[in-house]
């Protein structure tokens, strides 16, 4: 396994980050997965034995059972948790009370202790902000982080699912006050869906933060278990939780390229895809999640796998983003200072 350095710290994280969405089940995320304890902890041990150290979860995953379930596994394997870089999110709704959403300093302050609870830890390594609060100004949400951190509940601070100009007034907001910053940024990030090589790679790259993809196989569909011939796969969550959005008819496309160039290599559709996702300039650690340790098996695997440059723009092509205004007019105007 691969270990790269988060952003512009000096924290090391593996090039593949295991995501916990899968834990739990409660609610409507029993779509995504019911994994419970004692399958919890297999995946946790094949997690471990594979050299990843960097586990990502958040509180509003099974509302609460996903935190519940990682903290338990790490007592019931006696993991070290010093060999460890745990992550979690703040901004869902835990509750039908009326503060128990968003990005005030009150929920954020309740949130990670909250969390700490469900953990069974005394610190967070990693807290993302896990969206955009309208109702709170980035200010009071930017100290509030702060002063998290000076309390020593977290170590270091993230940003998942905001545009870039908000990203770019918090950091500004930060520097300006003198405030811990985010270090890294977890988007969307898959062949189907490359959307933030628009803004947010760009802002990652200047702004020096790390970049953690998630659903880099678009919710299961890049998998290889559909085509355009089958459908629907039993089993999958995409047919009970068509989620997250993409454009289908491209996909299909995107699809039969990996699945091509995987029968080159004698690996999964799946392994195609994550390793294009890895190799990507400015990513840190792809996320993967899994209800299986075979599945799991395989998709770390993809680690192993080096596209050629041939292959890298067969799939390049299939799966470019238009290129949309003010893009277009910059590469033109640009065209000679490059």
């Amino acid at each position: 396994m691969k270990y790269n350095y988060l952003g512009s710290t000096g924290l090391l994280v593996s090039e593949i980050c295991f995501g916990t969405m899968t834990f739990g089940g409660k609610g409507y995320w029993e779509n995504i997965g019911r994994v419970p304890q004692n399958e919890v902890n297999d995946l946790m041990r094949t997690v471990v034995d594979n050299g990843i150290n960097f586990i990502d979860t958040a509180n509003v995953y099974s509302f609460g059972e996903s935190e519940k379930l990682l903290g338990q596994s790490i007592i019931d394997l006696g993991l070290n948790r010093n060999e460890l870089v745990i992550a979690t999110k703040v901004r869902g709704r835990m509750s039908e009370n009326p503060n128990n959403v968003g990005l005030s300093r009150y929920h954020i302050f309740q949130s990670v202790d909250e969390s700490l609870k469900r953990l069974q830890l005394d610190h967070i390594d990693i807290l993302y902000v896990h969206g955009v609060d309208l109702k709170t100004p980035v200010e009071e949400t930017m100290r509030a982080l702060n002063d998290i951190v000076l309390a020593g509940k977290v170590r270091y601070i993230a940003v998942c699912n905001w545009p870039a100009w908000m990203v770019m007034k918090a950091l500004g907001i930060a520097e300006k006050h003198g405030w811990n910053k985010f270090v890294g940024m977890q988007y969307y990030y898959a062949l189907s869906n490359r959307d933030i090589e628009r803004e947010i790679l760009p802002l990652a790259a200047d702004q020096n933060l790390g970049v953690m993809p998630w659903s880099p196989l678009a919710g299961g569909f890049l998998s290889g278990k559909y085509n355009r011939n089958n459908q629907t796969s039993e089993g999958s969550r995409r047919d009970s939780f068509d989620f997250p959005p993409l454009n289908k008819d491209k996909a299909y496309d995107i699809i039969d390229v990996i699945t091509e160039v995987g029968q080159q290599y004698n690996v999964s559709a799946a392994q195609v895809a994550l390793a294009w996702v890895r190799l990507q300039k400015g990513v840190t650690s792809t996320i993967i999640g899994a209800k299986r340790a075979e599945q799991l098996i395989d998709n770390i695997k993809s680690t192993e796998l080096t596209l050629s440059e041939h292959d890298i723009q067969r799939i390049n092509e299939v799966s470019a983003l238009t290129n949309e205004y003010p893009g277009w007019m910059v590469e033109r105007q640009n065209a000679d200072r490059l």
